[in-house]
């Protein structure tokens, strides 16, 4: 019995570590080659063979044996934010030393 909960239990957590690819969402991917390169883009479709992107290029096709690592690419709240924050702050910076300056 204490087997069988244990089979039980690592069958939960691991099942979270494998992401299916689904063409329908039009996910975004970043890929690693092995020479180190790396391909952003959205998937078009994918096999056993190769795996098509669609990048600010054009389509991409990569063979499988190439492909080093694939990441997929999600949309950051908190990054976005920052950008926005860090763009408002600078352009005040900017205005408050364009002041001072036209003041002396």
């Amino acid at each position: 019995m204490k087997k069988l909960s244990l089979l039980f239990l690592l069958s939960i957590l691991f099942q979270s570590c494998f992401k299916s690819i689904s063409i329908e969402k039009k996910q975004k991917f970043e890929v690693k080659g092995v020479g180190g390169k790396y391909i952003k883009g959205r998937l078009v479709s994918k096999n056993e063979q190769t795996m098509i992107l669609e990048t600010k290029v054009g389509l991409q096709t990569i063979p499988v044996e190439e492909i080093y690592d694939v990441k997929v690419r999600n949309f950051s709240f908190l990054k976005s934010a920052g950008v926005i924050v860090g763009s408002y702050f600078t352009i005040a910076i900017i205005a408050l030393g364009s002041l001072l300056l036209i003041i002396m």
